[in-house]
């Protein structure tokens, strides 16, 4: 009885915290609530029994915080939105990422969001990327450039697949690794499909500039959002990172949860496929569409 209580409070901390369906939490709740009512009678948990309540607690804390921030944060900013000890931290932390639930990425030490944690995610019905994989490594192989495929979270873009382009000068990313969306290609698609008041909401009216040909405000995005509408795909040029351009799309699994597949590729390629390049995103995104119709993803 002990340990069916303690999976169903971690299994529901969890759950509850990032999944991306509301079927996958009703379903994570009323597996809870059920184990509870068998297998939970009043009594007093041993000391022991508490403890390891604790952790999962603290654990689930740690986890959310993370979430919430989707750049990462360092050990020291962890533990004041916890108010928990460094050391403490450092601990929990440790064992998340040695389970892949946590990722320590950069030469910085932000932990952000891992692996096992963004595929737990997508557990509910059909997973999205294993649907999509097979176009983006047909993709991957009619371009021969890397493919990404990124989930979005509020303002940030967060790679969930990658299929890594045969080129020896190439761009690859962790999985797991965010990125702002004012700036990006697989973003600015996103952006696209929202109204221009809730682009505002999300993103304010200006932006960070991270190179010379980042826009940093609002009305020049709206401005360029709306080509991006008319043409079914955005660019990044040089916007996010110098020496990289994209090419990305927008499409929603079948619970209308947003992703975007991109096509990253130094500046010197780009210039001259960006027009294949777009062309056959947006056949790959016509080809998963087809896909959702029978798969019930849309």
């Amino acid at each position: 009885m002990h340990l069916m209580y303690r999976i169903a409070v971690y299994v529901y901390h969890i759950v509850n915290i990032f999944a991306r369906s509301a079927a996958l939490l009703f379903r994570a709740r009323s597996s809870y609530e059920s184990i509870m009512k068998k297998n939970v009678v009043p009594r007093r948990i041993p000391t022991a029994e508490k403890n390891q309540i604790q952790v999962i607690s603290r654990a689930a804390a740690i986890l959310r915080v993370v979430e919430e921030e989707g750049t990462g944060l360092s050990l020291g900013q962890i533990a004041t939105r916890v108010d928990l000890a460094r050391s403490t931290v450092q601990r929990i932390v440790n064992a998340l990422v040695a389970e892949g639930l946590l990722f320590v990425a950069g030469a910085a030490g932000r932990v952000v969001l891992g692996p096992a944690i963004l595929r737990a995610a997508r557990t509910s019905g059909p997973q999205f990327a294993e649907i999509a994989r097979p176009q983006l490594i047909k993709l991957s192989g009619d371009l021969q450039e890397t493919v990404d495929l990124a989930a979005i979270r509020k303002d940030r873009a967060i790679f969930i697949d990658q299929i890594v382009g045969p080129q020896r000068l190439r761009t690859v990313s962790a999985i797991g690794e965010s990125f702002p969306l004012y700036c990006t290609a697989n973003g600015k698609a996103y952006l696209a499909t929202l109204e221009n008041s809730e682009i505002e909401g999300l993103l304010g009216r200006s932006f960070e500039r991270r190179t010379p040909t980042t826009i940093t405000n609002l009305n020049d995005l709206l401005s360029e959002l709306s080509e991006v509408r008319a043409q079914g795909f955005a660019l990044d040029r040089e916007e996010h990172t110098l020496g990289i351009c994209a090419a990305g799309v927008a499409v929603k699994d079948h619970l209308g949860n947003p992703h975007a597949i991109s096509v990253p590729v130094p500046t010197a390629r780009f210039v001259d496929e960006e027009v294949n390049i777009t062309r056959q995103l947006l056949k790959t995104r016509t080809q998963l569409l087809k896909l959702a119709e029978t798969k019930g993803h849309r």
